[in-house]
């Protein structure tokens, strides 16, 4: 599966190919606001197309030149937008490592949610990251409970993401794995 079916899909150009014979393995779960704590601004999907200017905000000054992607975003509505297809790198996990193994975006998908490390994320939110996390553990089964993660553990004291109130029980209570629906 490249495409999320249901979802609004918006090339980014920061993708590349993975690694020959790369398999997805890997679901990471990050969070981003922009400017901080602000939502519904379009500068998400500008910053993830190259199109945002980095004049808009002070915040964004170090923006500048930046090439980062994620294979969707869950906004605060519940609308999911996709930039890059699953098969292909997004990057969007950094200088990362997952036992012991490092460079995760060979392996790993980044799903973004719109919201910050202090506040909690919306029902609405919640319900459609649980869709599309189960649409995509269903198609690469390599992913199981224990290989779905925060940036947070994966760029241990340089990353805080998704943050203290991001409700990993309630997420995690909802997928069903190894069996398709």
């Amino acid at each position: 599966m490249d495409l999320i079916a249901d979802c609004q899909f918006t090339p980014s150009p920061f993708y590349d190919e993975r690694p020959d014979n790369e398999q997805v393995s890997l679901l990471v779960i990050h969070n981003i606001s922009l400017p901080a704590g602000q939502y519904g601004t379009g500068d998400i999907k500008r910053l993830f197309t190259g199109t945002i200017d980095c004049n808009a905000h002070p915040s964004y000054h170090d923006l500048a030149g930046i090439k980062v992607s994620a294979h969707c975003v869950v906004y605060r509505t519940g609308e999911v937008e996709q930039f890059v297809p699953l098969t292909k790198r997004a990057w969007h996990a950094g200088l990362s490592v997952f036992q012991g193994r490092s460079r995760c975006n060979d392996y790993a998908i980044g799903i973004e949610m719109e919201g910050c490390d202090t506040e909690p994320f919306t029902d609405a939110q919640y319900q459609s990251l649980i869709g599309v996390t189960q649409k995509i553990i269903d198609c690469f089964p390599l992913i199981s409970a224990g290989r779905i993660i925060g940036h947070s553990d994966i760029a241990f004291g340089r990353k805080t993401d998704p943050g203290e109130f991001f409700d990993w029980c309630r997420y995690r209570k909802a997928l069903s794995f190894g069996t398709k629906k």
